[in-house]
């Protein structure tokens, strides 16, 4: 008996979720529409005049490579690092870091490090 009055909360918090799980079960389900007919599209149709503007201009725009032959484009310098090959690593990163069946004694690197 102590040990309901002292966990009056929690008992009180499970029971309200068990009422909460028979009112789900016992309510009745919500109205599924009929997915298989097509809805009236014909509102959706209307496109945005400012949508069809800004494709009416990317299609008037004309790309060629005259840029790169230009002097500006010779006298840009790159500041990229050059990227340093990295040796790899196990061949199975899952196999064991030691095998039983091996003549050495290796000892297990901790996972934390």
């Amino acid at each position: 008996m102590q040990a309901l009055l002292q966990h009056k909360l929690l008992l009180a918090f499970s029971g309200l979720i068990v009422a909460g799980l028979v009112w789900y079960g016992l309510s009745s389900p919500s109205v599924v529409p009929n997915l298989s007919t097509t809805p009236d599209i014909e509102g959706s149709a209307k496109a945005d005049p400012g949508i069809v503007a800004t494709l009416l201009t990317l299609r008037a725009v004309k790309l060629d490579g005259a840029i790169f032959s230009g002097t500006e484009f010779g006298r840009l310098k790159d500041f990229s690092t050059e990227i340093v090959s990295e040796p790899v690593g196990r061949t199975n990163p899952f196999a064991p870091l030691y095998s039983p069946n091996s003549s050495t004694t290796q000892t297990p690197v901790p996972a934390n490090r």
